[in-house]
């Protein structure tokens, strides 16, 4: 009986290939050995963990924005500069990085940007090194001045030789401008994180199953989502740090983490950010330029051949197809409408997120420490939630272009309404002597008719430009000890206490002891409801919102051409930058400026960081600008769905069979009306029939 041996054949997939193939003259090459790193699974997870250290080093700057403004004694319009800064490095050269790039090795280009990343985090913690112990004001100079008191410290009679201008040899000790630092470290670390996003997509879009895109996306933004949250946690914990910890004696310092001159270890997050980015960046040098492409099932896979003769005929990249390219994204009406209506949602929440942190120290009396922490143990984790569910939704459901626009637009609403309720939910001024209340304890309606002077206290001879708050036995705060009338003082730091203040008395009218102690009075209880409130309301509009997160990011894949991802991602990515990430936070800074109502001082003179706002000021400004902005959106929004309805599958009317079977090799069923269910029908008809 004689065995015939079976041909060999590289196109048998139930053939494991041979480890040596001889050449017999006939021109076979031996098939190269297929790395252990050469699969998209591997691409997924190196790219979810880049995604996260950039998400952990963005959300760990939002964090660190009231700690930057106090250290460098800037505005918050200033601050919100440095954080758009980021945006800047991004835009000069995201458009050429995502037209170029897609063309050359994809993970190498993603990998040169971690490291960007990295060396751009630990220039933004110089400073720290370069500026010496930080000095907070106080009515005394530029530390306690009871540090070593126990007794009969008079604040009232101290306060006689103290003078508003400074002294003429803190020039130089005050001139220079550090932050400077933090703005050209950004803008590194934006250029370093340009190539991932566009090119990371890209390559899990072009070797993975059509129908796996949106849970892998999904997956992305999820893994993405424990960035921030890691950030903001890092970020509590480290704004209970004082800044110069171990170099200084905590003891002496008479400022707690409420305090609002009180600044944290913040330089501490951006060396554990550039070594996590420094880490992100391994991975992508042990990855191909290619892999091989997701079968679909019962499709044949692709041969050799068929992959050479497709690289043979790729076209080199110019300059004159880039121009040509940016000419049809700009003709793409559905591009257009998108870009648009995403630009308006994306300043809002820019603004919003940036200075979320400080609007609840602000309007709920909560230090920044636990603000950075119920932002990341409450708002993160939904949003991450949301995003994983709403990505498994569009993979159960088949979701196309019309689907996901529907579902984007209806959570999106649904989750802008239910943030009007923040409106309502706020907290009234804290009761401060000389600005939002009279001596007397009568509330101030007009804040520019505010008299930070008192009879009570026209013997000390106070400065009125020093911010050092004491709250007294009436549960009223008063800007300093001395504005207080406070003619004695007991203890040392923070166990400081004053006695016999004379507007005390003035406004309890009866005896008592008429005692202060360092800090600002606390909020009453009512205002901690609220807080609770807010949190509760904040998590649910993030989580609804983040349910059509996913379908809202594949709009943008799916209303453009296949070959033109890469590049409408770039476009999408610079238009962000330039028309949201930059002004944005800079805006939102300087509204927010507006409704302060006691700026601090610089130790050389000159105005500092903001100390105390008008809280109902500051809510309706704040809230009214994101809410202004972001409502126009849906009125877009709901053209591009209009738009998207008489839009014809094939861009020239009904499709025919053989179209969306062409559709489906070419991985644009969804754009083209034709849902994954239906291709694999018209498959196997076509098999069938054959």
């Amino acid at each position: 009986m004689t065995v015939e041996k079976e041909p060999s054949d590289s196109n048998n997939p139930n053939m494991d290939p041979p480890e040596v193939l001889m050449s017999n003259g006939g021109g076979e090459t031996p098939p190269q050995k297929v790395s252990c790193c050469s699969n998209l699974k591997m691409f997924l997870v190196a790219l979810c963990f880049s995604y996260f250290a950039k998400a952990f080093s963005g959300s760990y700057m939002k964090s660190s924005i009231t700690q930057i403004e106090r250290r460098f004694d800037i505005s918050s319009s200033t601050v919100g500069m440095i954080d758009g800064s980021f945006e800047i490095g991004n835009l000069m050269v995201i458009a050429i990085v995502s037209y170029f790039g897609a063309q050359f090795h994809r993970p190498r280009i993603i990998a040169a940007g971690c490291i960007l990343m990295s060396l751009g985090s630990f220039l933004t913690a110089m400073p720290h090194f370069f500026m010496g112990l930080y000095k907070y004001e106080t009515v005394g100079g530029p530390t306690s001045l009871n540090s070593n008191a126990t007794i009969n410290v008079s604040p009232c009679l101290a306060n006689r030789s103290l003078v508003d201008t400074p002294k003429p040899d803190c020039v130089t000790e005050n001139g220079s401008h550090m932050w400077v630092f933090l703005l050209v470290g950004n803008i590194l670390r934006g250029i370093g994180e340009t190539p991932i996003a566009p090119l990371g997509i890209s390559y899990l879009d072009d070797f993975s199953r059509p129908e796996n895109t949106p849970l892998h996306i999904a997956c992305l933004h999820t893994v993405a989502m424990f960035g921030p949250m890691t950030g903001f946690m890092l970020g509590s914990f480290l704004a209970r740090l004082y800044v110069d910890i171990g170099f200084v004696d905590t003891d002496t310092i008479t400022i707690t983490p409420q305090d609002t001159r009180w600044v944290g270890a913040w330089w501490i997050g951006f060396l554990l950010s550039g070594a996590v980015n420094l880490m992100s960046a391994i991975p992508f040098f042990f990855l191909p330029e290619s892999l091989k492409e997701e079968q679909r099932e019962g499709q044949k896979p692709q041969t050799k051949q068929g992959e050479e003769k497709g690289h043979k005929q790729k076209e080199k990249p110019t300059l004159r197809g880039f121009f040509a390219a940016l000419k049809t994204l700009c003709f793409n009406r559905l591009f257009v409408m998108l870009m648009c209506l995403t630009l308006l949602q994306t300043n809002s929440f820019l603004g919003f997120i940036t200075y979320k942190p400080k609007y609840m120290e602000q309007q709920y009396g909560q230090s920044i420490s636990k603000a950075n922490f119920v932002t990341g143990v409450s708002t993160l984790p939904a949003a991450a939630l949301g995003m994983f569910l709403g990505g498994l939704i569009m993979k159960r459901y088949k979701f196309g272009l019309l689907g996901a626009s529907k579902m984007a637009y209806g959570t999106s609403l649904l989750a802008f309404l239910l943030s009007l309720s923040a409106f309502f939910i706020g907290c009234e001024n804290n009761n401060v002597a000389g600005i939002t209340v009279t001596y007397d304890r009568v509330k101030v309606n007009n804040f520019q008719d505010r008299i930070i002077y008192s009879p009570c206290n026209s013997d000390c001879h106070c400065s009125s430009k020093q911010w050092d708050p004491v709250c007294g036995e009436n549960g009223v705060t008063y800007v300093s000890a001395c504005l207080a009338g406070c003619k004695a003082s007991t203890g040392s730091g923070l166990g400081t206490v004053y006695h016999n203040c004379s507007c005390i008395d003035t406004a309890l009218s009866t005896a008592v002891n008429s005692s202060a102690h360092l800090g600002s009075c606390p909020r009453g209880p009512d205002c901690s409801r609220m807080f609770m409130f807010y949190v509760v309301t904040q998590a649910i509009n993030t989580f609804i919102f983040a349910l059509g997160a996913s379908s809202a990011y594949v709009l943008l894949l799916w209303s453009v051409n296949p070959e033109m991802k890469s590049l409408a991602v770039g476009v999408y990515m610079l238009l962000i930058r330039t028309l949201a990430g930059i002004p944005a936070p800079i805006y939102f800074g300087a509204i927010i400026d507006k409704s302060c109502l006691k700026w601090g001082t610089r130790l050389c003179g000159g105005r500092g960081a903001c100390r105390l706002y008008d809280a109902d000021s500051f809510r309706r400004r704040f809230l009214g600008l994101t809410a202004g902005i972001r409502a126009p959106s849906y009125i877009l929004f709901f053209i591009f769905i209009v738009m998207v309805k008489r839009r014809p599958p094939t861009g020239t009317g009904a499709p025919q069979p053989h179209e969306k079977a062409e559709n489906c090799d070419k991985k644009e069923l969804y754009a083209n009306g034709a849902s994954a269910d239906e291709c694999v029908a018209f498959q196997a008809e076509k098999e069938t029939h054959i």
